[in-house]
């Protein structure tokens, strides 16, 4: 009689562990997640009260998103672990929504409205499965850590290029112990040492910028301690028909670059991914995403950096990931909890930051160690789709003189690398290959 074998996902952990590795997924994407309601808030001159309920807003959102993607429901969520937060992708376009006459209400008009499509097409997404061999697939993981490269920099350098010791000595060097500290740790540390190195060494290094001047948590006890999330706090939506438009584009990035995560991650933790899953892990996206206006929050999507921390603690379980959505929430409705997260150094996370999402990066040419390149298009396809990838991250103003929807999908690398891979590869060895050839690659 066979033996059914547990999904590496579906593996449990005492809770105390999985709380604990849980608040290393939130360290590593807390300043990812606070950055778009901060940087859109200040567009729309909205005063610090009222930012602190956006980035409140964005943290209770995206760990409500957490647990459903994790956890799931019927027809909702991957049960995969990934993270949930607010999206880089459509940061811009918010920014130019919310400089018009409409303010925070047309954007989050436009959110909810763009989102509800996006639900109704995600089965649609769910059949392109079929078209990420591991040519593909092993491109995009490659593009999706070497896109996160410029975030570890910037971090590493001080997180805000305006700050009087912007890439000083000082940050790049506690960036430089921080890392070292992982590195050691992961050396010398037994198992259950390396699977808490990334939290250890952050939590060091803070201790050390706290000694050394550069870490402050004098503003931890000023404000609330309580803040349950606000309803519709700036207004009714606004439907605009053009600012639907421009957020259904962005969309349609966020379900290419989920599709990509959801298939990066299954690769990692070794489980089918399949188009079932896929749409599941689709659907939630988008709902959480229509739901965040109603909690003064903006489109959710899959973290990339989080799966870099599933890749290099080898913790596959989806129930950590979900108790990282409960300390989420918690600091949602908690805000001096948040500020003490807050309180971590920008270049300590940085340190922390290059192996995490190098990982990523490694788990991608990992995936192309199995591509057969003897006789194929395949070294080509890789070749041009990274190239792609890595335009927006070398010269982020390549696609300034394109019109909007080419700037859209084109400026993410990860969706840039995505589109041309898939397309290279219907074009160079679906339709044109021999059927070796796509033997070889489904391989």
């Amino acid at each position: 009689m066979s033996i059914d074998r547990v999904r590496p996902e579906d593996t449990l952990y005492p809770v105390g562990k999985s709380f604990v590795w849980g608040l290393q997924h939130v360290l590593t994407m807390y300043g990812g997640i606070i950055a778009p309601p901060l940087i859109i808030g200040s567009a729309a001159g909205l005063h610090a009260a009222e930012l602190g309920m956006l980035v409140t807003a964005a943290l209770f959102v995206s760990g409500c998103a957490t647990l459903l993607q994790a956890l799931g429901v019927p027809f909702f969520g991957s049960r995969l672990p990934l993270v949930q937060g607010v999206s880089f992708a459509g940061v811009a376009t918010m920014m130019a929504l919310v400089a018009g006459d409409g303010g925070l209400p047309v954007v989050f008009g436009a959110v909810i409205a763009s989102s509800l499509i996006g639900l109704l097409i995600a089965p649609l997404f769910a059949h392109v499965i079929r078209f990420f061999p591991p040519v593909v697939t092993g491109t995009v993981i490659t593009v999706i850590g070497l896109s996160l490269m410029p975030v570890a920099a910037r971090w590493a350098m001080g997180g805000d290029a305006d700050a009087p010791e912007w890439g000083s000595p000082g940050n790049i060097g506690l960036a430089a112990l921080t890392l070292g500290l992982v590195l050691l740790f992961h050396r010398v540390g037994n198992a259950a040492m390396k699977r808490l190195a990334v939290l250890a060494a952050i939590v060091l290094g803070t201790l050390f910028a706290f000694v050394s001047g550069k870490a402050h948590f004098t503003d931890v006890l000023h404000g609330e301690m309580i803040a349950l999330p606000g309803i519709l706090s700036f207004g009714l939506p606004v439907f605009n028909v053009a600012a639907i438009l421009s957020m259904t584009l962005i969309v349609l990035v966020l379900l290419t670059e989920t599709t990509a995560g959801l298939i990066a991650i299954g690769e990692i933790i070794d489980t089918e991914v399949d188009g079932k899953r896929i749409a599941s892990g689709l659907r939630a996206d988008m709902l959480a995403s229509a739901l965040a206006p109603l909690f003064n929050s903006f489109p959710q999507s899959a973290f990339a950096q989080n799966i870099g921390l599933v890749a290099i603690t080898g913790i596959k379980s989806r129930y950590v990931v979900a108790a990282g959505g409960i300390i989420l929430v918690l600091l949602g409705c908690l805000p001096v909890l948040g500020r003490i997260v807050a309180a971590v150094p920008a270049p300590v996370l940085g340190g922390a930051g290059v192996v995490l999402f190098g990982t990523v990066g490694a788990s991608g040419i990992r995936t192309l160690a199995k591509v057969d390149y003897k006789d194929t298009m395949n070294l080509v396809v890789v070749a041009t789709a990274i190239a792609f990838g890595m335009i927006p991250i070398v010269m982020p103003t390549f696609y300034d003189c394109f019109p909007d929807w080419i700037r859209t999908i084109f400026h993410s690398g990860i969706s840039a690398a995505c589109v041309v891979a898939v397309l290279l590869n219907i074009v160079f060895n679906t339709i044109k290959g021999t059927p070796d050839v796509q033997e070889s690659q489904s391989g």
